[in-house]
């Protein structure tokens, strides 16, 4: 009952005090105001202002410059509320939300990308936000760069799909045409005597026992020369094809892997020995980009690398000495412009090795003309050359079923197999097609 009492005497105290003689006060809410940093508006008021306030100052000036004009000028990014009091009684109140000058963003993408026309650009607070659609991979990164300038280090977030990904074909031609020779001379003199059982001779193994080795004896003296040369040539052929999307890595490696052990410490300070895998042979990475007008840019990186002769030479715990590989690598880097079957060349990556070897007997293999008989030689040069041909396509799917090298194998019959050598079998005849006679 006291709490009934005491709610009905407030009820009465509220009456009392709107029934008094003066204005009645009201709130209203106005729209809310979008504007961008240090632009300024004046906004027209619908009856004359007694005074107003603005939430948070920094954010924006407000200013009464009559009756029923304020003055609002964006100063810092974010958002404030207006409060306006005017002589009718009414209060107003007005959020004011202070971004990014996203109009003249949008000017700017315009001038530069005149031909988008599905580009959207927004602001939330301090962050721009794109969206819609772009034709290609440059002009997005073209518009990513701009956004960056604008927004001063603001956030972007970047939601623009390129219409339908370019995929780019690369036909790639590697020629490479090494060419060695081998010339090798050496004589051997031996004078052999026996005592007790054991033979003594003047010089032994010089040279090993080649292909063009002739000998001589007389009795206990023999006369031995060794010579040798070779020539080869070898041609390497390989035409791989590649496909990637505009703006991915592709690559291709035609050559082989090997581990190499590597040892690594352990906390406890125990050593243990991890493989290492290493990959060589002829290689090539490439990285496409669709351009405007059906340009491609493409980024060429071809490597040629083998194993090398020359290893290095590793004492195990165990005191023996193993000899791990090295690899030897020629590369190159470049990027050009092409336009679709429009073709380059790598070349120039030459190898030019010359090896000379001497061996002759102490002090005899020194003395002019008659110590080329106590000495043996060997030359070895070895030249490689090698060429990329590349070739760039703009490649698109096929909807139709692509054939297969399988498609035309016929297994063989056991007579074909067997009575005829026949790997494949014959393929069959098909029945004419009857054609229907024609009517008189």
């Amino acid at each position: 009952m006291q709490t009934s009492f005491t709610q009905r005497m407030a009820w009465m105290c509220v009456a009392t005090l709107l029934s008094c003689s003066g204005p009645a006060w009201s709130l209203q809410l106005a729209p809310k105001m979008q504007l961008a940093t240090g632009k300024s508006t004046v906004m027209a008021l619908p009856a004359d202002a007694v005074r107003l306030s603005v939430g948070n100052p920094e954010v924006a000036d407000v200013m009464l410059i009559s009756p029923r004009e304020v003055y609002v000028l964006g100063k810092k990014l974010g958002t404030t509320n207006v409060m306006i009091w005017t002589k009718g009684g009414t209060t107003t109140v007005m959020d004011l939300s202070v971004g990014v000058d996203v109009q003249t963003l949008r000017d700017n993408v315009r001038e530069l990308v005149p031909s988008e026309k599905n580009i959207r650009i927004d602001a939330m607070g301090d962050t721009l936000v794109f969206t819609g659609t772009v034709t290609d991979p440059v002009r997005l990164q073209r518009l990513m760069l701009l956004a960056e300038v604008f927004s001063g280090g603001k956030k972007v977030i970047n939601l623009l799909r390129v219409e339908g990904s370019q995929q780019v074909m690369l036909e790639v031609k590697v020629a490479e045409v090494s060419k060695t020779l081998l010339d090798e001379l050496g004589f051997e003199v031996g004078a052999n005597r026996t005592n007790g059982g054991a033979t003594y001779g003047l010089l032994s193994s010089l040279l090993g026992t080649g292909a063009g080795t002739a000998s001589a004896r007389n009795g206990s003296t023999s006369i031995k020369l060794d010579a040798e040369i070779k020539k080869g040539l070898v041609k390497i052929l390989a035409e791989p094809t590649i496909t990637a999307i505009s703006g991915q890595e592709g690559s291709f490696l035609a050559g082989g892997k090997i581990f190499i052990p590597v040892p690594q410490s352990s906390s406890g300070g125990a050593t243990t020995i991890v493989l290492e895998e290493r990959e060589f042979g002829v290689g090539l990475k490439f990285t496409p980009t669709v351009l405007e007008d059906g340009l491609i840019n493409l980024r060429v990186t071809p490597e040629v690398s083998e194993l090398s002769q020359a290893g290095t030479a590793v004492t195990t715990s165990t005191g023996q000495v193993s000899v791990l590989p090295s690899i030897s690598t020629r590369r190159a880097s470049t990027t050009v412009q092409l336009r679709d079957g429009e073709s380059f060349a790598i070349g120039g990556l030459i190898k030019n090795n010359v090896t000379e070897a001497v061996k002759a007997f102490p002090v005899l293999g020194e003395i002019p003309i008659l110590g080329a008989l106590f000495r043996s030689s060997a030359f070895q040069a070895e030249r490689t050359e090698l060429v990329f041909v590349v070739t760039p396509h703009l490649a698109k799917p096929r909807m139709q079923t692509l054939p297969l090298p399988t498609d035309t194998f016929i297994e063989p019959t056991r007579a074909e197999l067997h009575w005829q050598g026949r790997m494949e079998g014959a393929p069959k005849a098909t029945a004419p097609v009857a054609v229907p006679a024609q009517q008189p």
